[in-house]
């Protein structure tokens, strides 16, 4: 039984006639096996032209390469009975960070040679396979310091008969974990604030009621006061099925130093070891075998999640190597260390563009951000910050504060490092799909795109302003009842079929749809969005561009309104959806070419119209029922005109700007929306203020 990892770079060794492409097609897909003959005759239309042999290899590395970046098996069939072939093949999966397997097949030479002579296109006799023999008997006893993972020795045409080939998961390979996670950052020893923050996201011992698995980024030892209690707890999860956990860099040194290795005892390590000392022997021979063995990163569910203590980049995803692993404990360091003597990290995630989401730890920050679909939940705990999780798949992030300063940190701890207004073009540009929580992928066209860039380039606002952009409203279904565009009957009904029995019937508020972004000071908005020119926030439409050029007066009196909301919300920041009123401070040009013109052609021609029929049919005519319709069209066109006249009033700055609120989006620490309807018009509603217009409604059941 040949077992072999599911991503790696399988090596055939054997002479000419040995059976490697018949082994190969029996045990692999077709497509899994780079030949050398097959690519001698891609370059050559001969593939026993052996002048073509250079290029060839040529070829064969360059698509093994390219098999590896892409993450496939691959299986090489060449002889590779000589040192520097095999060297060759090593250092390229080397470089792709994938494990590499070598199969020998020791088949008798004189059934090699024999086979060689019954093919005709084989004609350069038994010299080569007798060559070929002795460079693989000089290399069966030493192939195994070649470099490979394993080798596979399969001696005489019976076991190369009788061999089977299984594949094995890689250690990362958790993908058929799918969660619920509770993903908690650094513990570093802080045993109590671990049971809270477990108590706060309702696991209940060693395991939640609904089935959640906690998965801890690693450091749960050094600086804190209980290296023990952390380890005896995450310990007991891991052995109970409910949780995992990966290395952290931390757990490695503390290793080292327990295994009596020299050490540099700093950053906490001396407080392990006190406690470990005074701690059961026999439990902390446990501990140091529970930390000794574990992985560096886990992809989970079905690899849209990747769990790595320091982060990973995309391309070490599921990879297997040294400096995998070291980028998994440490990050992407410069080589630098800066003026408090820590290393200099480069800032991979403003780099990141992978479709898993990636959650780490390691570097402290004073607050989670996503930076293009990564995470750091490292929150400074022991520092007497907070120790913090993130649910998965909802993104709700979960903090607890520490309950005193437990370790002195040598550096102030700071948020992400990431430039605020370098965006990449690649991100937006062609054909793209988005993944959401809530249904299938979305697919935006490549020209829609480009439309959309063309706006957002030329006219919005500071794009860290823009969380959230609105679509249009989705109407009911068109009345099938005469003369009714819609009709309240049918609607409900359309409610009623997909299950809705309570709908909320609410005011329209004929205006301009807008978004209000609200800091409670410009230091929140630095801080939270971003956004470093003084502004506090912004008042934007649904394409993204600002509602006036000076938007300060809004969002200065806006804010001032909305003052009510950050201590009953519990947060210095709101987002908001609103009507903003009057229809005719923003569409006035659309409301004097399409409706008052219409409105003013109507009242001007249709009076005139009725005089003339009621003159005829004085005159006798029979122009009854034509005069009837034109007095209906003169009664309708009064009101067209005082149904949009209603929306239109004379404004001056902000002097008769009005503003509805009728949904609270976010706030800090969650997404409002689906917060019940009738909690955001009770809040919105308490808002008292010349500005906001309140949404008058009811409750249908």
């Amino acid at each position: 039984m040949i077992s072999v990892p599911e991503l790696s770079l399988v090596v055939l060794v054997g002479v000419s006639g040995s059976g490697k492409s018949t082994f190969a097609a029996k045990h692999f897909k077709p497509t899994q096996v780079i030949s050398s003959d097959f690519c001698r005759g891609l370059v050559s239309d001969d593939e026993n032209d052996q002048s073509a042999t250079p290029a060839a290899f040529d070829l064969l590395h360059h698509i093994v390469g390219v098999r590896l970046a892409r993450g496939l098996f691959t299986v090489v069939d060449a002889t590779n009975v000589q040192y520097p072939a095999r060297k060759s093949l090593i250092d390229l999966a080397k470089r792709h960070d994938v494990l590499c397997d070598a199969i020998v097949l020791d088949t008798p030479e004189e059934v090699a040679i024999e086979r060689n002579a019954a093919r005709p296109e084989r004609d350069f006799g038994p010299g080569v396979v007798i060559r070929q023999r002795k460079d693989l008997r000089r290399s069966l006893g030493k192939i195994s310091r070649d470099g490979f993972r394993k080798v596979h020795v399969l001696r005489g045409l019976e076991q190369i008969e009788a061999a089977e080939v299984t594949y094995e998961k890689g250690w990362t390979d958790r993908k058929e974990l799918t969660g619920p996670f509770d993903i908690i950052g650094d513990v570093h020893g802080c045993r109590s604030e671990l049971e809270t923050l477990l108590a706060e996201l309702g696991w209940e011992g060693l395991s939640h009621p609904q089935g959640r698995t906690a998965v801890f980024v690693g450091d749960l030892v050094d600086r804190g006061p209980d290296t023990p209690g952390v380890l005896k707890l995450v310990m007991s999860m891991v052995a109970a099925g409910t949780a995992i956990c990966v290395a952290g860099n931390h757990e490695q040194k503390l290793v080292k130093a327990l295994a009596g290795r020299k050490v540099r005892v700093a950053h906490g390590l001396q407080e392990s070891l006190d406690q470990l000392a005074a701690s059961d022997p026999e439990f902390v021979a446990r501990a140091r075998t529970f930390m000794d063995g574990l992985i560096s990163h886990y992809q989970l569910d079905g690899g849209r999640l990747v769990v790595a203590h320091a982060g990973l980049k995309e391309a070490y995803h599921g990879r297997a190597s040294g400096r995998v692993r070291s980028f998994a404990l440490y990050g992407d360091t410069t080589g630098e260390t800066d003026e408090y003597g820590l290393p200099v990290r480069y800032p991979w995630a403003t780099e990141y563009r992978g479709r898993a989401m990636v959650v780490y730890g390691h570097t402290p920050t004073t607050t989670p951000e996503w930076i293009n679909n990564t995470i750091c939940l490292d929150t400074g705990c022991v520092f007497g910050g907070r120790l913090t999780a993130l649910r998965y798949p909802e993104r709700e992030l979960v903090s607890v504060p520490a309950e005193k300063v437990w370790y002195e940190s040598v550096k102030p701890l700071g948020g992400p490092v990431r430039e605020p207004t370098m965006l990449d073009i690649d991100d937006v540009r062609g054909t793209r799909h988005v993944e959401t929580r809530f249904g299938p992928r979305v697919k935006i066209a490549e020209e829609n795109a480009a439309a959309a860039l063309e706006v957002m380039s030329r006219f919005s606002v500071d794009p860290r302003w823009l969380v959230y952009l609105p679509p249009t409203m989705a109407p009911p279904q068109t009345s099938a009842r005469d003369g009714y565009l819609e009709h309240p009957d049918e609607a409900f009904g359309e409610f009623a079929a997909a299950g809705v029995s309570e709908v909320v019937c609410e005011e329209k508020h004929m205006g301009s749809r807008a978004i209000a972004v609200l800091a409670r000071t410009p230091e929140v908005a630095a801080a939270r969005f971003g956004v470093t020119d003084g502004s506090s926030g912004s008042v934007f439409t649904r394409t993204g561009r600002p509602f006036f050029d000076d938007l300060e007066p809004l969002v200065g009196a806006l804010r001032q309104a909305c003052e009510p909301l950050w201590d009953e919300l519990g947060s210095d920041w709101v987002v908001l959806d609103c009507e903003l009123l009057p229809w005719s401070a923003k569409a006035g040009e659309l409301i004097r070419t399409q409706y008052g013109a219409v409105g003013a052609a109507a009242r001007a021609a249709l009076p005139e119209a009725v005089s003339a029929l009621e003159a005829a049919a004085g005159r006798g005519l029979d122009v009854g029922g034509l005069l009837t319709r034109t007095r209906r069209r003169h009664s309708n066109a009064a009101l067209f005109r005082d149904a949009y006249a209603r929306y239109c009033w004379p404004v001056d700055g902000l002097s008769g700007v009005r503003l509805a609120p009728f949904q609270i989006l976010a706030c800090e620490g969650r997404a409002t929306a689906l917060e019940p309807h009738a909690w955001h018009l009770s809040t919105l509603g308490r808002l008292d203020s010349e500005l906001i217009t309140h949404t008058r409604h009811r409750f249908v059941s």
